[in-house]
């Protein structure tokens, strides 16, 4: 299903570099590949190709950039199903949630596509009698991109389509952990009539290629997905050469269940929130704050429903929850059950590693009950199928704990309360506010982003990822 391993660099595939393996978390005994894993020559190649295709690029038809992203966004749809069966292979993730990642990706490019023919500018009588002011937008230059694996395929197409789209050149490094799927992605840009040097990625892990690409004083902009840790080495590094910066890091949300709800569908959300996509997803739910009136209840029902959930080999149809991304990860979520316990909250479900037919990283989805919102367990972010509930005694008190963390990514609520839902739309310190939905799940034509720790820099995704890949140009002229 991918044909390239290497590193794509001014139009050519380049094959060289020390070897890496990247490893089927369902099935340790069936590994992905082997991938070469990029030098500083590797990086630097790659800058001074985008460096030399911005200038016609920048400037380019607009229909051509409009074609060239459609039928890139056309190929990842048509393929939806061959590469889904990849990410899944790859990832981890169910085969239904690596089909939809594929198809969303190609949406990005398609809405991409159609922005570029909406270009947008100001034309302003000057407070000066008898000039005119111009207001524009022009693209940043070189933009390098560091993207995790839990989206391999979709986070960086929404990146790469918004940076193309307005006239911008790419460079790409995914994680080391997917390199499968973001080889996939990067053959068919390659196919898709982009001139050369516009695109390119390279592979490698962020100490290697990733630290040289922030630090190379040929890129403009970095955008990174991924923990506070590297985000803020990201930020020091490009920030201290005057380079834009994007980030999109940590998260810990909150999903606050009122005593109003209809308790079956906010289980559901939370089930949703909490453990599809193994948790691995920086909207997840991982705090469930419920009101004390249906505390029991919902306890009772959410446990019923999530005790059934069938954990198992990715590319089994049957699977509803994957393996974690590795034994690494695997390692930190079992460490996290036993910081919960020690804390003293009580494990009331799963929390164990699983044995399947295949040697894979198996968990069973856990959940944390009796715990403070002031516990590690409730303050960083885990990164997989762990949640905790917490008691509120009544609004108020839930918004103030969904409020109380560093971060501020996403938030829910579950009531038939429109007063109720108002007041948290507007007081949830979150960038991403739910009401009778999971808190994981957003659309591709409207903002993306958080506050507080979660993220830094201008949104992602829509029309405000011109915040971003853009500069804003005033010209005044004397007519």
């Amino acid at each position: 299903m991918v044909s390239e391993t290497g590193h794509y660099i001014g139009g050519q595939w380049v094959h060289s570099g020390p070897l890496f393996q990247s490893e089927n978390p369902s099935d340790s005994a069936d590994p992905i590949g082997h991938f070469h894993a990029a030098g500083a020559e590797h990086v630097e190649a790659a800058v001074s190709a985008a460096r030399g295709a911005f200038p016609d690029w920048s400037h380019s038809p607009l229909e051509t950039r409009q074609s060239i992203l459609d039928e890139i966004g056309a190929a990842l749809c048509a393929r939806a199903d061959e590469l889904g069966l990849l990410v899944a292979r790859e990832e981890g993730k169910t085969l239904a949630e690596g089909r939809g990642e594929v198809f969303r990706a190609g949406q990005f490019f398609r809405y991409y596509a159609a922005e570029v023919l909406r270009p947008t500018g100001e034309l302003v009588p000057s407070v000066r009698p008898g000039l005119q002011v111009e207001v524009t937008r022009e693209p940043v230059g070189v933009v390098a991109m560091i993207t995790p694996w839990n989206f391999p395929v979709a986070v960086a197409a929404w990146k790469i389509a918004p940076a193309l789209a307005y006239g911008n050149c790419v460079i790409l490094k995914p994680s080391e952990k997917t390199p499968a799927a973001a080889c996939a992605l990067a053959e068919i840009i390659a196919h898709s009539g982009l001139p050369e040097g516009v695109f390119g990625m390279v592979n490698g892990d962020g100490a290697g290629a990733g630290q040289a690409l922030c630090a190379s004083p040929g890129v403009d902009a970095v955008s990174f997905t991924g923990s506070v840790a590297t985000g803020r080495a990201i930020a020091r590094t490009a920030t201290e050469r005057m380079a834009k910066v994007q980030l999109e890091m940590g998260s810990k949300n909150a999903l606050v269940v009122l005593g109003d709800a209809d308790l079956d569908l906010a289980v559901q959300c939370a089930i949703n929130g909490a453990y599809f996509g193994t948790g691995q997803k920086c909207t997840a739910s991982s705090r469930l704050i419920i009101e004390r009136a249906v505390y029991e209840p919902f306890l009772e029902k959410f446990m019923a429903e999530a005790s059934q959930l069938r954990v198992g080999h990715a590319l089994d149809p049957e699977t509803q929850i994957g393996p974690v991304i590795d034994l690494q990860q695997l390692e930190k979520n079992l460490e996290y059950i036993d910081i919960g316990r020690a804390e003293g909250a009580t494990l009331a479900m799963g929390g164990e590693r699983l044995e399947r037919p295949t040697s894979g990283y198996f968990m069973q989805p856990a959940l944390f009950t009796g715990g403070t919102n002031d516990m590690r367990l409730n303050r960083e972010e885990v990164f997989g199928p762990i949640a905790c509930t917490l008691v509120a005694d009544d609004y108020e008190h839930a918004l103030a704990m969904a409020n109380d963390t560093e971060f501020g990514l996403t938030a829910g609520i579950m009531t038939r309360s429109l007063s109720r839902a108002a007041h948290f739309k507007r007081h949830a310190e979150a960038g991403c506010v739910m009401v009778n939905l999971p808190t994981a799940g957003t659309d591709y034509h409207v903002p993306f982003g958080g506050r507080k720790q979660s993220s830094f820099g201008p949104r992602e995704q829509g029309q405000y990822a011109s915040e971003f890949y853009t500069i804003c140009k005033t010209a005044y002229v004397n007519a």
